[in-house]
């Protein structure tokens, strides 16, 4: 029969690992809870920041050009969704708010210095992986602040070897990237506002709230929902590189889209897996081809 003092160290133990249960729940309600109806599952996505990744209703055939290959059927089609709406013209510049929002994942890094930025052209950007290369066109005439804080992010070298640190290829179909610390919830040390298509949608329609076709091909803001005290958006640095079809509500902003070549690496890395380690409410895990950024170059 047991006695008392071993009594009290199994009451101990079991104490301890009831703490432990309790903080590993808690420390996954901080990370990002993108949540998104694919297929009929809810998608809880695990990261420092949320995302969504849509294309333009008004310009498929241009903005999606690099969304309309598919390699592996079983890696891109879904249910068709509603397109997302039509974007309305934006004035030739506007005026960016970055807000404080915690502590950088890289020292030295700092707020974009331009915040009124331009909302014409494209921008082009390089990724060389450790998989392959990925390379972006980033669209500032519907997310011109959200190009804005990338571009600056890739000039201070924030990027430059930070691991992809999740996938998912069933529902939500994406390669989540953007923390320095693969953690899934480092951020650049600000926070700014959602744009298209949130910016679509008055705040109290609830037709932004039902999902929407995120296409093979485009990039989207992870964030953590709006913030329940301001109301402010909450992206960082993390987005999602979406290589299938997904069906995601259009609180997640989409700025821009994959080439082929970029497209060719994602389903490398589909295909090979993740780990499954996210909990069952997240889905995917690490992908089991690590793939980290060695460097991010802008022209």
């Amino acid at each position: 029969m047991p006695s008392n003092e071993q009594r009290r160290a199994a009451a101990k133990r079991k104490l301890e690992r009831q703490m432990a249960r309790r903080a590993e729940r808690a420390r996954r309600r901080k990370q990002l809870t993108i949540a998104g109806s694919v297929l009929g599952v809810v998608i809880v996505v695990a990261a420092g920041v949320g995302i969504y990744y849509l294309t333009r209703g008004d310009d498929q055939s241009k903005n999606s050009a690099a969304a309309t290959t598919s390699a592996d059927p079983s890696l891109s089609s879904t249910p068709q969704a509603a397109a997302p709406p039509a974007p309305k013209p934006l004035p030739a510049t506007v005026s960016c708010t970055y807000r404080d929002g915690g502590q950088s994942a890289k020292p030295g890094i700092h707020k974009p210095d331009k915040t009124q930025v331009s909302t014409s052209g494209a921008t082009k950007v390089q990724i060389q992986t450790t998989q392959g290369p990925i390379g972006l066109s980033l669209n500032q005439g519907e997310s011109p602040c959200t190009v804005n804080s990338f571009v600056s992010l890739a000039q201070q070298k924030f990027y430059d070897g930070a691991p992809c640190h999740r996938l998912s290829t069933e529902g939500l179909k994406m390669l989540q990237c953007g923390d320095p610390t693969g953690s899934g919830q480092g951020g650049p040390g600000y926070e700014f506002d959602n744009e298209y298509p949130t910016d679509q949608y008055a705040k109290d329609d609830p037709n932004a709230q039902n999902p929407v076709e995120y296409k093979r091909g485009v990039i989207a803001m992870a964030n953590a929902g709006a913030d329940p005290q301001s109301g402010n958006g909450t992206n960082g640095s993390q987005f999602f590189l979406m290589f299938g079809d997904s069906q995601l509500p259009p609180q997640y902003t989409i700025f821009g889209t994959i080439d082929e070549p970029g497209l060719a690496t994602l389903d490398k890395i589909a295909k090979a897996g993740d780990d499954h380690s996210m909990d069952s409410s997240a889905g995917g895990g690490k992908p089991n081809l690590p793939v980290a950024f060695k460097s991010v170059t802008v022209s």
